[in-house]
């Protein structure tokens, strides 16, 4: 940029304004409509790089936008800061969590304030703090009292790399989504939260979020994974041993030919006792431990071991043998599924595989060629079900199965209820007591916050390093006032993040959570901005303590984010931009040769926010150059005072309509057209003052322009408002409306030809008509002197575009 504009000095003088006059801070005021605009609030574990910069140019710019628009406008910033990001990165500098999270924030802050993104920062929050988890504690003993905490034993998947625990959603591809470690699985136990008692509620309110992106909506939809059918029990030949089966197909149970258990299943080792086949089903059951869930899920040869027993098909009383195969999973329907391979591709592959018979139930239509068919059709081979339609069948079949006894309607869930424990050091501590006579307590409230202690050795070791602290562990039955043990595993960050935009709307109470008064006037979240990674993990769990919330009394909203977007990645050489794949692009050498407002400009530039978009140095060369000409003619331009003429005023009608599209732009976060937008009116406006422009149409347009751009590059536009004197500062300037009349009649080119050659371009009225458009071809003086040697044969009109005269005799 020229050495006339000094950004450094320019940046940091509104930075520091902003901040100092708190310029950006929210108050509860009832009198003006509220605008809560939150991005998800960030790990301190490493340096924001140009992908993370991205983002908060989005959130910035709305801030501003809304602002200026009269919102009352929370725009608040924190830190998810205990968890297994920071723990991991404290573990690779030999620096304590606190302290390596701590000093990182500071350095987060720094790079935020430099970009120029305005926060409330006096309602910032950290988790790791006491001031935080105390409330998280407060929250997790609430979800106890309710019956949604609880604790069992359960196969988890274990991260060998990390040592802990992680939830379904944390395993990517059978691989831990941190660090990359293939998991394994293990029986522990642990501690729940019961999400399942919300799945319908979770599911059915996904119709309401409008305004949210499909696609994470089916997301979300996918993950709940409603099923409906039926469960009815199988008996065990020659015992009084009985399983359930859930199937979403009850109308194909006469083709079943045999019945899966899962190795998980509890009937598994008491079916194969003392037989021959014992030591071949529990050594499978051994083998199948040690996969997870996807791995057993996932396309491929499945695999399977007899037990030697027979179930009886409750509809005719046959026989059928009883396996145990991976591909059944405990924790979905029964654990226990009827194998009809006519209809399920998955049971014909497993038949095929090991010679058991096929039963067609349904006709297969004409031509069909495939193996298992699952389509409509009439049912055949199944008893007084043949001759129904599918759908008719199933009702039939339920009935049948509830008035034996022997069945029953049922809904069913993929969703699986929350695991929190983590056998890691820098979480929350989860505050339960474990008594010898009195089993598990919870801390009283009174005691709270269970103050996480700092210890040397926080190196994951298979268990929490809290458990070698006595001092932490050592403690008072609550109840019988015995000696006890608290609980050592520390809960998941997901707990922190799944109710931090409540605490932000009252950020610093000690007495409650938060005042449901404040909450009142804050809650929903207007804007919610954030990766799509986040779709299943962090919504999903924020949505559910929201309505838990909500069922207290303490929220009046069950949804907490009524609009949400989810930006595009920044891509460098082929990948997602990350310190971890080494291809991050560091700020500080843009901000220090190109400026705050370049980087911002460039980033919204670069193209839609939904898409990713690929990284390239020279890139911000564009937006520097701009910011330049904006730079030199608000200080430079030399203009007129005269009286206004059309050119004036279609200079000015060239301003609202850049104004009504940027504002639509804004509104449909089409950031990337509106820099385009503004970028053109720049170079309509610098061609004016070229042209001897008018200093009051100047300054007319020359506002509007700073208005548009303060949004997106605050700093330049900020400075130029102030020194051409337009008024007090430019945030508090609203945000204008377009003349309607200025928009709409506008000023074009019209094309004036004469035999096909173009010898004149007039500015018309847009709405000019035929015969006022062949007047003014005719009377351009350019024009007629290729019509004075000849006759004017035929005149073609298209208004307000063109004219073309077709003449005799011309030269």
């Amino acid at each position: 940029m020229a050495s006339s504009y000094d950004h450094e000095a320019v940046e940091k003088k509104w930075q520091d304004r902003w901040e100092a006059e708190k310029t950006f801070y929210a108050t509860e005021d009832p009198t003006r409509p509220k605008f809560y605009n939150l991005q998800m609030y960030p790990y301190p574990s490493g340096d924001l790089h140009m992908g993370h910069l991205r983002n908060y140019s989005y959130v910035d710019l709305l801030t501003r936008y809304r602002r200026m628009q009269g919102y009352n406008v929370l725009s608040p910033m924190g830190w998810d800061s205990f968890g297994l990001p920071a723990e991991n990165a404290a573990i690779q500098t030999g620096i304590h969590p606190r302290v390596f999270t701590e000093r990182q924030i500071e350095r987060m802050k720094a790079q935020l304030s430099r970009l120029g993104a305005v926060y409330d920062w006096s309602r910032e929050i950290a988790s790791h703090t006491p001031e935080y988890y105390r409330w998280d504690q407060w929250l997790f003993l609430k979800l106890y009292e309710r019956g949604l905490a609880y604790r069992r034993m359960a196969p988890v998947n274990w991260c060998p790399q990390d040592q802990t625990v992680l939830a379904n959603e944390q395993v990517v591809d059978g691989a831990c989504e941190r660090c990359g470690s293939p998991v394994v699985r293990r029986d522990l136990e642990q501690w729940f939260f019961k999400i399942t008692d919300y799945a319908q509620r979770l599911l059915d309110d996904l119709e309401r979020l409008e305004e949210w992106p499909e696609r994470v909506r089916v997301m979300q939809r996918n993950w709940i994974g409603r099923s409906e059918g039926a469960t009815f029990t199988m008996q065990v030949e020659g015992t009084d041993l009985s399983f359930d089966v859930f199937t979403t197909r009850p109308d194909t149970i006469f083709g079943m030919t045999f019945a899966v258990l899962a190795p998980e299943h509890p009937l598994v080792e008491t079916l194969v006792a003392g037989t021959s086949f014992e030591g071949e089903v529990l050594d499978y059951v051994e083998k199948a431990k040690n996969a997870t869930e996807l791995e057993r899920m996932a396309e491929g040869e499945k695999s399977g071991v007899f037990t030697g027993r027979y179930a009886i098909n409750p509809v005719n009383g046959e026989r059928v043998p009883i396996w145990v195969a991976d591909y059944v999973l405990m924790g979905y329907g029964t654990g226990a599924i009827m194998a009809v391979p006519g209809e399920d591709q998955r049971d014909w592959d497993f038949a095929e595989k090991y010679g058991l018979g096929i039963v067609p139930t349904v006709e297969r239509p004409d031509g069909w060629e495939g193996k298992a068919y699952d389509g409509p059709g009439r049912k055949i081979n199944s008893g007084f079900l043949d001759g129904l339609e599918v759908d008719e069948a199933i009702e039939r079949i339920i009935g049948w199965l509830e008035e034996k006894g022997v069945g029953r309607r049922t809904v069913t869930y993929r969703l699986r209820d929350w695991l929190i424990s983590r056998q890691r050091y820098w979480g929350c501590p989860i505050p339960m007591i474990e008594c010898p006579e009195c089993g598990w307590v919870p801390v009283p409230e009174d005691d709270l916050p269970v103050i996480h202690p700092d210890v040397e050795d926080y190196a994951p070791k298979g268990r929490s390093p809290l458990a070698g602290v006595p001092e932490f562990v050592e403690t008072a039955c609550p109840r019988c006032g015995g000696a006890a043990r608290r609980e050592t595993d520390t809960m998941d960050t997901f707990v922190d993040s799944s109710w931090y935009f409540l605490r932000f709307c009252d950020p610093h109470n000690d007495q409650a959570i938060f005042d449901p008064d404040k909450v009142a006037y804050w809650m929903p979240v207007d804007q919610y901005i954030g990766g799509v990674e986040h779709a299943v993990l962090h919504l999903m769990y924020a949505r559910f303590v929201t309505k838990v919330l909500h069922d207290m009394g303490l929220v009046p909203v069950d949804e907490p984010f009524t609009r949400l977007f989810t930006q595009g990645m920044l891509i460098k050489d082929g990948a997602k931009m990350s310190k971890s794949k080494g291809n991050v692009v560091a700020p500080d050498p843009y901000y220090e040769k190109y400026g705050a407002d370049a980087i911002r400009l460039y980033e919204l530039f670069i193209g839609p926010p939904t898409d990713d978009a690929v990284w390239s140095d020279a890139g911000i060369e564009g937006p520097s150059r701009f910011l330049d000409r904006v730079w030199r003619m608000g200080t430079e331009a030399v203009l007129e005072d005269r009286e206004e003429t059309p050119a004036d005023r279609e200079m000015l009608a060239e301003a609202h309509r850049t104004l009504r599209k940027v504002t639509d732009d804004f509104d449909r976060f089409s950031f990337n057209t509106a820099v385009a937008a503004l970028m053109s009116l720049a170079n309509r406006l610098g061609d004016y003052v070229r042209d001897g422009g008018r200093r009051e149409t100047f300054d007319q347009v020359f506002r509007l322009m700073l208005i548009m751009l303060a949004p997106m590059a605050p700093h330049i536009a900020h400075e130029l408002w102030e020194r051409r004197g337009y008024g007090s500062m430019l945030a508090d300037e609203p945000w204008p409306a377009w003349d309607p009349e200025l928009v709409e009649r506008r000023v074009v080119t019209m094309v004036v030809q004469v035999n096909g050659k173009v010898r004149d371009r007039i500015e018309v009225p847009a709405d000019i008509t035929a015969e006022e458009a062949e007047r003014r071809a005719l009377e351009s003086p350019r024009v007629r002197r290729w019509t004075e040697s000849g006759a004017v044969r035929r005149v073609v009109v298209r208004p307000p575009r063109l004219v073309n005269l077709v003449v005799a005799d011309s030269r």
